[in-house]
């Protein structure tokens, strides 16, 4: 027997970036055992993936059940509720993998489902599955943050650049192909000005693939030294936005903005551009998700300041050595073993035939 609500995760998936910021949603409709609406969500395309089951099941809709991988809607946003739609449609039982953690939902939607007869299962089963495909959307709704991800590439023994030449890629095109395809999953990535004056680069999406949502370049950058001829400035469609403090010249700010890029003034410490602020922007902009990939410093940094979620650091089979070459985080670090940083639920993953990942959430001081 097929396993519909599996189906309806996977069929979520094909809204990876598609979308944002709202959650991927996949909508199954089976009578007497046949399939005979689906529907999946894009930003672009307006309408939830529910309303697309029911306009392709028709009248067939009466009478069947509704396998999705969230909570049906009940509130009026670019579109009205999915549950009324439902209800008028017939469906007589909605199997949902889980609960819709928006406040303005988070249950009401399966209140008004049962209210008016129909019948509703949550298959806890699928739960943990549904809350990974959405990782971003949830972290965001139930901390009001976006998800931060730190990402670097680094040898065996931690590093992610030499002292004298840094020509060349410390892991392979199989491995960057898949860290593009996680790039292409964020909303914003960050990297900081050491970065950019080093490598001159665009942190574009360069999958191919389409987006709800341009990508936001964001660069820490507390004296605003990122040239005007740089890469990422040249190539900015309103989708690059300079972090930096009151420091900053106001002629370049100016120099920027007409180029298109946005500033923002975020101060911090010791004339440092403030992490949390930064992150704390993200969210007032509906930003659901963050990838770093940074320096050392801007590593540490952002550590430090306790809003990293997770980590992904891939290893190449290479080892540098020595005192100088870069370690994947540097700043002041821990002084003392027992302070180290702690990482939990770790997930090693393989890219075969010689290289890894690795995967691990921050335990954050309570």
């Amino acid at each position: 027997m097929p396993d519909y609500l599996k189906e309806a995760i996977e069929l979520a998936r094909q809204g990876d970036a598609l979308a944002a910021p709202n959650p991927m949603v996949g909508a199954i409709l089976v009578k007497e055992g046949e399939r005979v609406g689906q529907g999946f969500h894009t930003y672009e395309g307006k309408d939830h993936a529910e309303v697309l089951a029911l306009a392709e099941a028709g009248g067939k809709a009466r009478g069947a059940t509704l396998y999705i991988n969230l909570e049906p809607c009940c509130h009026h946003g670019r579109t009205g509720p999915c549950t009324e739609k439902l209800i008028e449609a017939g469906v007589a039982r909605v199997v949902a993998a889980m609960e819709d953690p928006n406040p303005v939902v988070a249950g009401k939607g399966f209140e008004q489902l049962r209210k008016a007869g129909v019948k509703v299962d949550v298959d806890e089963a699928y739960t943990a599955d549904a809350r990974r495909l959405n990782e971003p959307y949830v972290h965001f709704r139930e901390t009001g943050l976006p998800l931060v991800t730190l990402k670097a590439a680094v040898t065996l023994d931690g590093k992610i650049a030499a002292p004298e030449d840094n020509l060349g890629w410390i892991t392979s095109e199989t491995a960057r192909r898949h860290v593009h395809g996680v790039r292409h999953s964020h909303e914003a990535i960050l990297t900081g000005i050491g970065t950019l004056l080093a490598d001159d680069c665009r942190l574009t999406d360069r999958t191919g693939k389409t987006r709800s949502r341009p990508l936001m370049r964001i660069v820490l950058d507390s004296q605003l030294r990122i040239p005007l001829d740089s890469k990422m400035v040249k190539s900015c469609r309103s989708d690059v936005t300079v972090v930096t403090t009151s420091a900053a010249s106001e002629e370049k700010v100016k120099k920027l903005q007409d180029r298109g890029v946005n500033v923002i003034v975020c101060d911090g410490p010791k004339g440092r551009t403030d992490a949390r602020q930064a992150i704390e922007w993200l969210a007032s902009e509906n930003y659901h998700s963050l990838m770093i990939e940074a320096g050392s410093k801007v590593n540490w940094h952002y550590l430090a300041a306790g809003v990293v979620d997770k980590v992904l650091l891939y290893y190449a089979p290479k080892i540098l050595g020595g005192l100088k070459s870069l370690p994947v985080v540097g700043g002041k670090g821990r002084l003392r073993r027992s302070d180290a940083l702690q990482f939990e639920n770790l997930t090693i993953h393989p890219i075969p035939p010689d290289e890894f990942y690795v995967e691990a959430y921050y335990v954050k001081d309570s």
